[in-house]
């Protein structure tokens, strides 16, 4: 049932990420991105691999779904959460950027800064001391050795 529920919620945030942002494509001036508008096509598979990596973890390591009404029983700090505290935000971050780099319109560089924006009060304002409340001390360390953003590589 718990990945049922995953599909679920992925079906209905991939809105965000991807049909939301092209239909911004068909209003606005665009912007030649040149020989950058490849780079689209690593960014779109690598955003949308690491969000579904992610789904899966969330599910069977973390007994949940990445769904804050839905969130995991245990605390999932491996994968690319060993290198990042919010791959999925950074997937998709990483998708809407190919989209401006690939269709080159500039609401699309807007609407991934206001979803950047968003997603950080988000992050800082409700999730972060959710799930230090929930997973206490351990939450703590992770917060510790684990970045919010930018993954540390080492």
């Amino acid at each position: 049932m718990t990945a049922l529920k995953s599909l679920i919620y992925l079906l209905l945030v991939q809105n965000f990420g991807f049909y939301l942002p092209l239909t911004l494509c068909r209003i606005g001036p665009r912007i030649g991105t040149g020989f950058f508008a490849y780079l689209a096509l690593l960014l779109w598979p690598v955003g949308t691999l690491a969000i579904l990596y992610c789904f899966w973890d969330f599910t069977f390591k973390g007994r949940g779904t990445p769904a804050p009404f839905d969130p995991p029983r245990e605390l999932v700090a491996s994968g690319l959460y060993h290198f990042v505290r919010n791959p999925i935000y950074v997937g998709v971050l990483l998708i809407l950027l190919g989209h401006f780099l690939w269709f080159g319109f500039w609401w699309l560089v807007v609407y991934a800064g206001l979803a950047f924006l968003g997603t950080h009060l988000f992050v800082t304002l409700y999730e972060e001391p959710a799930l230090l409340k929930r997973f206490g001390a351990s939450y703590q360390d992770y917060l510790g050795r684990v970045p919010r953003w930018i993954p540390r590589l080492k």
